[in-house]
């Protein structure tokens, strides 16, 4: 199954997350299983993360092959994976903040 049809699925399964809660399983699990996954099976180390809210991150892993997964963890340890693909290209971001 290529990265595209597996985010398709998890894409529709977030969708439906707050609907099916029961669904979640699949693409949901402990953030250091995931992160050991993708490490282990893509190659991927974190690129960049930002707080969605308080209880939750937004984290971006990227390998150098350009494979790359988008993750929502928690504050209890919990993620799970919003989008997968391919061909990740990464310029230099500068946030912009005021004063800065």
């Amino acid at each position: 199954m290529t990265r595209f049809v597996v985010a398709a699925i998890l894409a529709t399964a977030a969708i439906t997350l707050g609907a099916a809660p029961a669904s979640a399983a699949a693409q949901c699990a402990a953030r250091a299983d995931i992160i050991k996954a993708l490490g282990d099976k893509f190659h991927e180390t974190e690129a960049g993360r930002g707080l969605i809210n308080p209880n939750v991150v937004l984290e971006i892993f990227v390998s150098d092959q350009g494979s790359w997964t988008v993750l929502a963890s928690d504050t209890k340890g919990q993620s799970c994976v919003l989008s997968v693909g391919e061909g990740w290209d990464s310029p230099t971001i500068r946030a912009a903040m005021p004063g800065a």
